[in-house]
């Protein structure tokens, strides 16, 4: 385990600081869940949007309909 992902006792420690009364047997599948969407994150930093316009730009009306996938 990295020095990064969350650890079970972590996670309850979380969710106790958020009001959320989290049972013993849900920790290891919140860390679990947490450490999975980190990791997911983590790519899509990662990935480099630098010639995609920003969302506002965007004119549904402006697209192309044609059959190619």
């Amino acid at each position: 385990m990295s020095a990064a992902e969350l650890t079970p006792p972590e996670a309850a420690r979380w969710a106790a600081r958020a009001g959320l009364l989290l049972p013993a047997e849900r920790h290891a599948a919140v860390a679990a869940t947490a450490n999975h969407i980190r990791s997911l994150v983590e790519v899509l930093r990662g990935l480099d949007f630098a010639d995609t316009p920003p969302a506002p730009v965007y004119r549904a009306a402006q697209e192309k309909h044609d059959a190619a996938v």
